[in-house]
């Protein structure tokens, strides 16, 4: 898509954008509730939307997840099993989703940003502090794959699920959880990637200007993650995502 259809202030706001997604995404998840809605607002067609939010993403994941195993805060043998399942649910979600009519597409979405945000507000906030992990096979077999196939057919909000269910099946701490969450959700915005190029469905030079910001936005991030405060960061991911969905419905 050439980027002389879209005025500077719109590539300004998707770059800002893709920034604060980065941060927060980094922090707790969701920072897809916000770039999804951004995409939505510049005009790009639903399914580029998808499309381009993996392309984005998967560089703020992907920074945090490099930064995270560099600080030796991730095991590569305990995880390759559930990246792996990460990686094959988004692949299938992101294939289904390729023959969903666009017009759905634009009801759809929205609808998916109004629930995360009402499953955020309303959710029990996770504050259990266990200091080690513990197997679980209904997180490992049901849950990492069913985010998986949920990010790569949608995808606002995947990063905060993992967290979500790493905290509830295997009983880790909020900040344990977000850091397990980084690779699972890379694997998904990767597979989700690979979909999505291979159909021809994603705005590349778009996704360029948010990943820029993704970089930024996830390096900073992932320096304050052991020091974040998470219920204010849910509370962020909540209003952000609230405004930016009504500024959507309002431009309809």
């Amino acid at each position: 898509m050439d980027l002389a259809n879209y005025s500077y202030e719109i590539l300004t706001f998707l770059f800002i954008i893709g920034m604060v997604a980065g941060f927060i995404d980094t922090l707790v998840g969701g920072g897809g509730l916000l770039a999804v809605p951004a995409l939505l607002l510049s005009g790009i067609p639903p399914i580029y939307v998808l499309g381009t939010n993996k392309f984005q993403g998967s560089m703020g994941t992907g920074i945090a997840t490099f930064l995270l195993f560099r600080k030796k805060k991730l095991n590569w043998e305990a995880i390759k099993y559930l990246i792996l399942l990460s990686f094959i649910g988004s692949l299938v979600g992101g294939v289904i989703v390729q023959f969903i009519d666009t017009e759905f597409l634009s009801l759809a979405i929205p609808i998916v940003l109004v629930v995360i945000a009402v499953y955020f507000i309303i959710s029990p906030k996770p504050d259990e502090r266990v200091k080690n992990s513990k197997p679980n096979k209904i997180f490992e077999k049901y849950a990492v794959p069913s985010v998986g196939f949920y990010d790569g057919m949608f995808g606002p909000g995947a990063g905060s699920f993992f967290v979500m269910t790493g905290v509830m099946f295997k009983k880790l701490e909020i900040i344990q959880a977000t850091i397990l969450a980084k690779p699972l959700n890379f694997a998904s915005n990767i597979a989700g990637f690979i979909v999505f190029y291979s159909f021809g469905h994603i705005a590349f030079m778009i996704g360029l200007i948010m990943m820029l910001g993704q970089l930024i936005g996830s390096f900073v991030g992932t320096h304050y993650l052991l020091k974040a405060n998470p219920k204010v960061i849910r509370l962020l991911i909540v209003v952000m995502s609230i405004l930016m969905l009504a500024k959507y419905i309002s431009s309809l």
